[in-house]
């Protein structure tokens, strides 16, 4: 069966807001670093053939602050999203790791060629002839990009496998029905960030008259223009997505339509802006202005990035390992035998849960619900069941995919699921000292039987 992790507890904080809260500040850096690597070529470009006075000046400005957030808190968020995940979800990591393990050793040796060639240029630059410098540049740009490229293959792996399900080839699992849409987007976005933030730190150039600043800008804003392909990319990808998953971006789910919806705003307010003014009127931009534009960039970065995770559900690797680390196959097979059966871990504060039944209700909670719940917190089953009566929530839970289709079934017996039931109700009566109203009769087990049965094991999103 599914092998079983220890679990973190993060106390209120929902385990996947602390990974989120890591990866979409990642993500973020990384795209500025692509695009930034770009962005410095196009201005090397610019200083050799004399088109730009100030070229040379932005690219030692620009490049310090690439290697300040690139090099330091990209790396070092890069290293949290591992140590977060492996706490969280180690069966998903591991599932990539196994299945891509040679993509990702070349990935990490992109990382390395694109520091190298970066801390070369970062020391020696200003030592070198302009065509060694570019050529040290192109070899960052060219390394960055090509990281985001194998990245992108195994995240867009997770949601749209496509032909990989039946054949298990690496080739088809990368090359998946959404890896262009994909990289073509993050690209563009990518060259959004580098020229936003190039905005705003030609803004702190003191040295640098007003008019030099505004050639700046309006040579930047070159780098703007693809953001006109994104409506068309961003309308390739969802239609590449699973019917369900975009079924729960387009208002099956409130809170991805809310998430998306502030995404496409935000990209469309900054794509506006950039093209209507910085392009085709060559506006001044102060930088005031710009750090605005970068906000709302992280709020489209950190809406989308939650449509991506959100729209997998119920699964974490589409069709191949449900959102809390069970496999689909094992489902059958934890109705008869249980999900605790091979679960060797103890639970913590066992002696203030007061009944062997609760004390089972607590297990199968962090086993099958933990990863993405609390019980009290943020996305908390008490609040999320609080309206159900008994035999309400007994149904609901054991019905639980079709309840609310972008959860994975239920895989436990029936008695499982009445400890469960009766420690959500005990903790939120309060977590009192006595518990006298669990009902684990015949006659209750039968019923809640009889519903996992109706229910069936596979979740409404199964391949059809």
């Amino acid at each position: 069966m599914s092998e079983v992790f220890p679990v973190n507890d993060f106390g209120p904080a929902m385990p996947g807001l602390v990974m989120a809260a890591v990866a979409i500040v990642h993500v973020f850096l990384a795209q500025f670093a692509v695009g930034g690597g770009m962005l410095l070529c196009y201005f090397q470009w610019l200083a050799m053939t004399d088109r730009s006075e100030h070229a040379r000046r932005f690219i030692d400005g620009y490049f310090k602050v690439l290697v300040l957030i690139s090099f330091i808190l990209g790396a070092l968020t890069g290293v949290g999203i591992w140590l977060t995940s492996i706490q969280i979800s180690p069966a998903t990591i591991g599932a990539m790791v196994e299945n891509f393990h040679w993509l990702w050793a070349a990935e990490w040796t992109f990382f390395c060629l694109e520091v190298v060639a970066g801390y070369c240029f970062y020391r020696c630059h200003k030592r070198l002839d302009d065509r060694t410098s570019l050529k040290l540049l192109m070899l960052y740009a060219f390394a960055s990009w090509m990281s985001l490229f194998i990245i992108n293959g195994i995240l867009s792996w997770q949601l749209t496998p496509g032909r990989w399900v039946e054949t298990h080839q690496i080739a088809d699992g990368f090359f998946n029905p959404g890896f262009f849409p994909s990289l073509l987007f993050r690209t563009v976005v990518a060259t959004t960030l580098s020229g936003l933030a190039a905005c705003f730190v030609i803004n702190t150039m003191s040295d640098i008259d007003r008019e030099g600043k505004r050639q700046l800008i309006n040579q930047t804003a070159r780098l703007l223009i693809p953001m006109v392909a994104m409506p068309f990319l961003g309308a390739w990808y969802l239609a590449v997505l699973p019917a369900d998953s975009r079924g729960w971006i387009l208002g099956g789910s409130p809170a991805m339509m809310l998430f998306f919806s502030i995404s496409v705003g935000a990209s469309l307010a900054i794509g506006a802006y950039a093209i209507a003014g910085l392009v085709m009127r060559k506006l001044y931009i102060n930088g005031a202005t710009a750090l605005l534009l970068l906000v709302l960039a992280f709020g489209a970065t950190a809406g989308g990035e939650f449509v991506r995770e959100g729209s997998r559900k119920p699964f974490s690797i589409r069709y191949v390992l449900y959102s809390n680390a069970i496999l689909p196959e094992d489902v059958p097979r934890m109705r008869e035998v249980g999900c605790l059966t091979n679960d060797p871990y103890p639970l913590r504060n066992a002696e203030e849960v007061p009944t062997p039944l609760l004390r089972t209700g607590a297990l199968v909670f962090r086993r099958q619900c933990s990863i993405c719940h609390t019980l009290e917190g943020t996305n908390a089953v008490a609040h999320l069941t609080g309206t159900w009566d008994l035999d309400q929530m007994r149904m609901n839970l054991a019905k639980l995919q079709h309840t609310k289709p972008f959860m994975p079934p239920f895989a436990g017996t029936a008695r499982e699921l009445e400890a469960m039931v009766q420690f959500i109700r005990w903790n939120s009566a309060g977590r009192p000292g006595q518990w006298e109203h669990q009902t684990d009769d015949e006659k209750t087990l039968s019923q809640i039987q009889t519903w996992l049965d109706e229910a069936g094991t596979e979740s409404s999103s199964h391949p059809q």
